[in-house]
């Protein structure tokens, strides 16, 4: 029989695969990632310098994602775009999944476990994308864990720090939130033993976790590219240009209903945390005051802090309702309910019921059903991304070198590369501020930007219909209009 954290999986699982045309038409750069994943596979290398545009061929490229664009096209080989969003499904059921037993293991209550998980879930869905970043939130739980079982005496699992954050290091570059959370855990650790004076570095879960922490860093150098990894991922977030430009990177709207669940679990936090009569221990109070700041600072980071603090407002939650008990017979009722479903959870298990759960959905996608809400089927929206223009293309190959829609850039090397290398797509911590500021320039015809066209050779553009770029060329003499649909218009300068 299936426990209900089975249960829980299966329906988040079945969830996230309904959302899969969104996922991968919300954001641009699943093309991009399939590309380099099949360039890995095919060549057996991973590429180091760019290949893929024509402004900055040559270049030092840091591959910062390259095991997780292989499982992509590992993924893409096997089913095509549906095992993209199957294994995407797949990998967010499992790391919320992992929540979800955090909170019940934090509160020994299912009942609140499953309200905190729930809450994390509505937080995190709003950065749910066919991208790299989905392998973040699941070695962000099992790092999470790691260090909480050394805290509590499990001093002896240290020694796995150092393998996880090695993986995590070659499949996404946030593995750095990893080492925010260490220094964090270390932060909280000290000040309560410095508290209660007691504090004894030698020998205790401090000195683990700070050896477990330094190993780990080294293992992060085990990449292709070496301490490289670490000057793109530090040298992007802290550029205020690209990162004011990156909309995932600002603060969060809170006037946008997909930050709503954030906001709540901001003020349940301060709410119950206020209320508690005995406070939390300093690593958890550090732990969730440190991951709300940046997650207000920015929206990216409200995935990564909802999976850290959803533990610790479950803890802070059942304190609360254990205080009530004495004098609230609901509250009694509700611990009666949750102490007998902690009995039957133990009882039951039935795990292998997501392998067969796996294999209906992928056997059903491969039958051709449609299993997302709109039953619009997992492809590239053509009222996205310009699928007519690259199929006429195809038909009609257009020669030199392109200005294109940064949002479109990996979609175009999907379609087109290794025939069309891009201007520019979304891996701005590549390309970096310069070329990001002469693309805009070129966008918002800034003084120059036909210097700029001239410069990079471009012969011809692909831009979405109504651009101002599209306007002006249109009247601007040397170039002609050689195609145009809803979606996207092809110039091509003149001989």
């Amino acid at each position: 029989m299936p426990n209900l954290r089975l249960v829980f999986w299966v329906a988040l699982f079945w969830g996230v695969l309904a959302l899969g045309p969104t996922m991968m038409n919300v954001d641009g750069d699943l093309g991009r990632h399939l590309t380099i994943g099949e360039y890995i596979i095919a060549t057996r290398s991973i590429p180091t310098t760019d290949l893929f545009s024509h402004t900055m061929t040559g270049q030092e490229l840091t591959p910062h994602e390259w095991m997780a664009q292989i499982s992509f096209a590992l993924a893409y080989r096997w089913m095509g775009l549906n095992g993209v969003v199957l294994l995407t499904a797949i990998v967010i059921a499992t790391a919320f999944t992992l929540v979800f037993q955090a909170c019940i293991r934090a509160s020994q209550s299912l009942i609140v476990g499953l309200f905190c998980a729930l809450l994390a879930i509505g937080a995190a869905s709003l950065h749910w994308l066919t991208r790299p970043h989905i392998f973040t939130f699941l070695f962000l739980v099992i790092w999470v864990r790691l260090l909480d079982q050394i805290r509590h005496g499990k001093w002896q699992v240290w020694v796995a720090m150092p393998f996880v954050m090695g993986m995590w290091a070659n499949f996404h570059g946030a593995f750095v939130a990893g080492f925010a959370v260490w220094v964090l855990f270390l932060a909280g650790q000290i000040w309560e033993r410095w508290i209660e004076g007691s504090l004894e570095i030698q020998g205790s879960s401090i000195w683990r976790m700070a050896l477990g922490g330094l190993i780990s860093f080294l293992a992060t150098l085990i990449n292709p590219v070496g301490f490289r990894l670490w000057s793109t991922s530090l040298g992007y977030v802290s550029n205020a240009y690209l990162v004011g430009h990156t909309a995932e990177y600002l603060s969060p709207d809170f006037h946008h209903p997909s930050t709503w669940p954030f906001l709540l679990m901001i003020g349940l936090a301060l709410l119950t945390f206020g209320l508690l009569e005995k406070r939390l221990r300093a690593p958890e109070i550090f732990l969730v005051c440190g991951w709300l700041v940046m997650g207000l600072y920015s929206q990216r980071n409200i995935p990564l802090s909802a999976i850290i603090v959803a533990p610790v407002l479950a803890i802070a939650i059942q304190k609360l309702v254990d205080g009530l008990r004495p004098g609230l017979q609901v509250a009694e009722g509700l611990r009666l309910i949750d102490d007998r479903w902690l009995v039957i959870e133990k009882q039951f298990g039935g795990w292998l019921w997501a392998g067969v759960v796996v294999v209906l959905a992928g056997l059903a996608l491969n039958q051709g059903i449609r299993l997302d809400f709109n039953r619009q089927g997992n492809t590239f929206d053509a009222r996205v991304f310009p699928v007519a223009a690259l199929d006429w293309v195809e038909e009609n190959p257009q020669s030199g070198k392109i200005f294109n829609y940064f949002p479109w850039g990996g979609y175009l090397l999907y379609r087109a590369w290794p025939g069309i290398t891009v201007f520019i797509d979304g891996q701005t911590d590549f390309y970096g501020e310069t070329l990001s500021r002469e693309y805009e320039q070129v966008l918002t015809l800034d003084e120059g930007w036909q210097e700029i066209l001239a410069r990079y050779d471009v012969q011809w553009v692909l831009m979405p219909t109504e651009s101002a770029l599209v306007r002006e060329l249109r009247v601007t003499s040397g170039w002609k209009e050689v195609y145009r649909d809803n979606v996207a218009v092809i110039l091509h300068r003149l001989p």
